[in-house]
């Protein structure tokens, strides 16, 4: 039973990892002028169910309306890295 909890927790790791990385390509390819096509597409459908909640969060809380940066994309950002080290250190 232990070996698959640690495999489970260790696929959940692997994707929140691989998740982290597609988030840091769409910000870097979004800075650039190649910011559209297949693969941008791809980046912007993998990504955006997960920045979507704290995206609606923050606007019905009225937070960083008038921010011209996403913080909705860095606080996504730093939740992942904070849940992934949480299950890297708990398993």
């Amino acid at each position: 039973m232990h070996v698959v909890i640690y495999v489970v927790m260790q696929t959940v790791i692997v994707f929140l990892e691989v998740l982290q990385f597609a988030m840091l390509i769409r910000a870097i390819i979004s800075w650039l002028p190649i910011g559209e096509g297949k693969f941008a597409d791809f980046l912007y459908a993998f990504t955006e169910p997960v920045i979507t909640p704290i995206r609606m969060l923050f606007d019905k809380m009225g937070w960083f309306q008038n921010s011209p940066l996403d913080i909705s994309f860095m606080v996504t950002y730093l939740l992942l890295s904070f849940i992934s080290v949480f299950l890297a250190v708990l398993f």
